[in-house]
């Protein structure tokens, strides 16, 4: 076929190469359509089709499978412009199911103490604060109302969405998605928390200079958390605010969630830019935890607190 561009005419890295028919519908593409409808680079997607291509390719005995590089881009073009809701439905389960089912080899918790101690010295970097590993926030997602059991999805600003709890390090990496004393060790929470000896949060009133710049240290280093909400929101437009609701029930919606996270980590390894101002992610209204404190606790805060 003559007139057609090679990967060097339209600009793809060298060694990218998809075992699909990526040609027909990337190394067409210039780089700012690529940013603007897919959030990702061409290699960065063309790699996605590599790693997904045995999972999503279907054997069928008629010639009209739906290659594997137009279920990537149909579903890296809705995750980032929430466009064509029901018209991709069907095909969106199966790329978000597959994403979610690899989410491991993506978001993991730092085990190890060499993981720990590059992440501890980065948030140290932010303000000072010693020893964490991890920041950990809620943000919602809305959906529409499920069929059964609505009235559990309705927050606290009236709309249904799902809560979703994520603990990020200090670059905004998503770490976790869940909450226990096995594994939330040394993580910054705001006060709708509990404090504990591996959760801390902030004092509530503040009566003297240093306790007064250990709080303001905690917001500096807390707010990676929700600047990394307003990133992933801001990039993949389909979990963005209230107004912009996910047509699917609870358990695809998670499983879009879950597909961003692993998307929005892959951008940050791959140090893929993003110029639209970021957000910080708008807080849900909240008491602070009622239950005192254990006595362990407070002295670890106080130990911190003289740091500063």
């Amino acid at each position: 076929m003559t007139g057609r561009k090679g990967p060097s005419e339209a600009g793809v890295e060298p060694g990218a190469s998809c075992s699909g028919d990526c040609s027909l519908c990337i190394w067409g593409a210039c780089v700012t359509h690529c940013a603007t409808c897919f959030r990702l680079p061409r290699h960065v997607i063309i790699e996605l089709c590599n790693n997904l291509d045995a999972r999503l390719k279907r054997e069928t005995r008629r010639s009209n499978a739906l290659p594997v590089p137009v279920q990537v881009l149909a579903t890296l073009g809705f995750l980032a412009t929430r466009t064509f809701q029901r018209e991709i439905g069907d095909r969106l389960g199966s790329l978000s199911q597959t994403s979610a089912g690899r989410c491991q080899q993506y978001i993991r918790f730092p085990y190890n103490d060499a993981q720990q101690s590059v992440i501890k010295r980065q948030f140290y970097e932010i303000a000072g604060f010693p020893n964490l590993v991890g920041a950990i926030d809620c943000t919602h997602v809305c959906l529409k109302a499920p069929s059964m059991n609505d009235s559990a999805f309705i927050n606290r600003k009236n709309y249904h969405s799902i809560n979703v709890q994520v603990i990020c390090d200090a670059r905004g990496h998503t770490r976790f998605f869940y909450f226990s004393k096995q594994l939330c060790c040394n993580l910054l929470g705001d006060k709708g928390y509990p404090f504990t000896e591996y959760l801390i949060t902030p004092l509530a009133n503040p009566a003297t200079e240093q306790e007064r710049r250990f709080n303001s240290a905690h917001t500096r280093t807390r707010v990676t958390v929700e600047c990394c909400f307003g990133l992933l929101k801001g990039r993949w437009l389909c979990l963005g605010p209230a107004g912009r609701t996910l047509l699917y029930t609870p358990e695809k919606v998670c499983d879009i969630i879950l597909a961003c996270s692993v998307l929005h980590n892959i951008a940050l390894v791959n140090g893929v830019p993003f110029d639209v101002p970021v957000q910080p992610d708008e807080p849900m209204p909240m008491e602070p935890w009622p239950v005192q404190p254990p006595l362990g606790a407070i002295r670890r805060r106080q130990d911190l607190i003289h740091r500063f």
